[in-house]
């Protein structure tokens, strides 16, 4: 029964390194948080102004510090042909802001100003607006303001960046449950150690290669243009990749030294009880720990350097949170993968007799040194949770900004739902250090260990699903500072205020339009339409459509021709020519395959 359980256990061996990266891509999917993206703060001139004379420069200003792209800004003339301006730079001092020179001679009318920066965060963000000189236009022609990402190259982007965490977690986990946990035959961790490294190395030349049309929002092929490379290089999340790549070679090395390691055999003609089989692994040494550590923390630092971290409230403390949360996510997840392939190594069964701690038995000889090596794990695994908890407050502290937004939004409730979650996690990894220690003592209770184990992983998969959905949530922070720099258009003597929701049909697609006219009269009418997720945040959408139509007249839909105005969307030549009960229809779409409508009345007066 023993050998037959242990054959069910090789059987599913090759299953368990593709379950730890499998949780390491619900944990670290959203790593970097969609909603952490640079906002726009303000510009000058600003959206929709009518100067007297042409402006010399544009300066943007964000709630981050920015990277410029060579294309960073377009501008286009009232006819919709495009005007050549300056090189894209920062204002003195100020890594927050974007400026561009105009030519001389602007002329007159309503120019359009398309805009892409990449935020801190490393993700692209764009927009565009209108101003005036003199006197705005009759009529505005048709501006292409470019992609605001292509959709292939976006996902590829993306799968890349998420298997770049969950191979980072089995490479940096398993090499620590080797070198700290030694278990009894580290023989069968050596393919995710591997599978590790390659999946690694392929996922960061992915994003670099991929990199410059993430940044422009082109397509996948743009990425074998023969400057495309080379501009990557020039770029903090270019040059941090690279060091990602040369940091591999000394890891390749490492790694290769760690699997020549192995369980010291007994010498000819020596017997040794089992009690004395536990430590047969040896211990590593001082430098072998010590390279481990700097290679994992050189490692970890790739990531803080080019996410949210690295920009924003209190950088060095939150880089260094960054840096001990990725670290203790890899010795937890990846250390817990490990665990689970030796367990499956060990015979489910044993009888009686082989459960007493009697010397010789072959089931006794296999559990001591698995209780010592799941001891050791034990705990590791507590520490590396009482970090991830420790740096897990810290980090949500600093996007909550406030305790009010802890009830008051929904990334303060999924907190909360993800306490209770961790609070139950660390209750089971409890009973796992207790059914440790009834190992170690008695060499019983492996059975429970390894259904504690499973449990753990369970409680593990439903803490890193809500932290999935955490990260892809407006952060309370953000949720304030973006309400503050929304257009209080509702605030307009005479504007007409309409609220539309909308529902997509796919998870977290539902929001709200916010439709202002003004004057909300008989007559030409400007619109601004702010779009808001299903917290309560702003929300960026790649297209916004809105239509309205007088029924009683038989009039309509009239095409309102929204632009992209950078956080909102507007235009300033709606004309509605009768009174009356109008049908609003606004269709938002929030991807290549979602989008939703809803429809509200708005009464125009005369």
């Amino acid at each position: 029964m023993g050998q037959a359980g242990d054959g069910g256990a090789r059987r599913r061996l090759p299953r368990l390194p593709l379950l730890g990266v499998l949780l390491a891509l619900l944990l670290l999917g959203g790593a970097g948080a969609a909603s952490a993206h640079a906002g726009l703060r303000s510009a000058d001139p600003a959206d929709g102004t009518v100067l007297a004379s042409a402006p010399r420069a544009l300066t943007l200003t964000f709630t981050e510090s920015v990277g410029l792209l060579d294309d960073s800004f377009r501008l286009f003339a009232p006819d919709g042909r495009r005007v050549r301006t300056g090189e894209p730079r920062h204002a003195p001092g100020r890594t927050d802001t974007a400026q561009v020179a105009f030519p001389a001679g602007l002329g007159q009318g309503t120019f359009t100003v398309a805009w892409r920066v990449v935020s801190a965060d490393s993700h692209p963000v764009s927009g565009a607006f209108t101003f005036s000189v003199g006197r705005p236009s009759p009529a505005t022609a048709a501006v292409d303001t470019g992609p605001a990402e292509d959709p292939l190259t976006g996902s590829l982007y993306d799968l890349a960046r998420y298997a770049a965490y969950g191979a980072a977690a089995l490479l940096v986990g398993t090499a620590a449950f080797v070198l700290l946990c030694r278990p009894p035959d580290p023989g069968p961790l050596r393919r995710p150690l591997a599978a590790g490294w390659w999946l690694l190395l392929a996922a960061t030349l992915a994003l670099l290669v991929l990199r410059a049309p993430y940044e422009s929002g082109a397509g996948p092929a743009a990425a074998f243009t023969p400057s495309a490379l080379s501009r990557t290089l020039t770029t903090r999340p270019g040059v941090v990749l690279l060091i990602r790549l040369a940091l591999l070679a000394p890891t390749a090395l490492f790694l290769v030294r760690l699997c020549r390691r192995g369980p010291q055999p007994d010498a000819p003609g020596e017997g040794r009880t089992a009690p004395q089989r536990e430590d047969r692994t040896p211990a590593p040494s001082r430098a072998a720990l010590a390279t481990g550590a700097v290679l994992a923390l050189a490692l970890a630092l790739t990531w803080a350097a080019s996410d949210h971290a690295s920009a924003g409230l209190q950088v060095p403390a939150a880089m260094a949170s960054s840096v001990l949360h990725l670290l203790a996510m890899a010795v937890w997840l990846g250390g817990l993968t490990a665990l689970l392939t030796t367990l499956q190594r060990t015979p489910r069964t044993t009888t009686a007799a082989d459960t007493d701690g009697s010397a010789g038995t072959a089931p006794a000889a296999l559990v001591a040194p698995l209780a010592a090596t799941a001891a050791r794990f034990s705990r590791l695994a507590f520490l590396a949770v009482t970090v991830l908890v420790a740096t897990g407050i810290y980090q949500s502290w600093r996007g909550l900004g406030s305790w009010p937004a802890l009830t008051g939004t929904a990334y303060g409730r999924l907190l909360l739902v993800k306490l209770f979650a961790v609070v139950l996690l660390l209750a089971v990894a409890a009973g796992s250090r207790h059914w440790t220690a009834r190992l170690a003592a008695a060499r019983t209770g492996l059975r429970a260990l390894r259904r504690s184990v499973l449990a753990e992983v369970a409680v593990g998969v439903a803490v890193l699903m809500v932290s999935t959905v955490l990260s892809g949530t407006l952060p309370g922070r953000a949720a304030t500072e973006a309400a503050e720099a929304a257009p209080v258009a509702a605030g307009v003597p005479g504007a007409s205020v309409t609220e539309i929701p909308f529902d997509t049909g796919s998870p977290g697609g539902r929001g709200t339009v916010q439709i202002t006219l003004e004057p909300g009269r008989v007559g030409q009418n400007a619109v601004e339409a702010v779009v808001f997720g299903p917290d309560g945040g702003l929300s960026t959408v790649p297209e916004l459509r809105l239509s309205l139509s007088l029924p009683d007249r038989d009039i309509g839909p009239i095409d309102a021709r929204l632009v992209n105005r950078g956080g909102y969307w507007g235009t300033d030549s709606l004309n509605l020519p009768f009174p009356g009960a109008w049908s609003a229809k606004a269709t938002v779409r929030v991807s290549d395959l979602d989008q939703g409508s809803g429809s509200r009345t708005v009464r125009i007066t005369r």
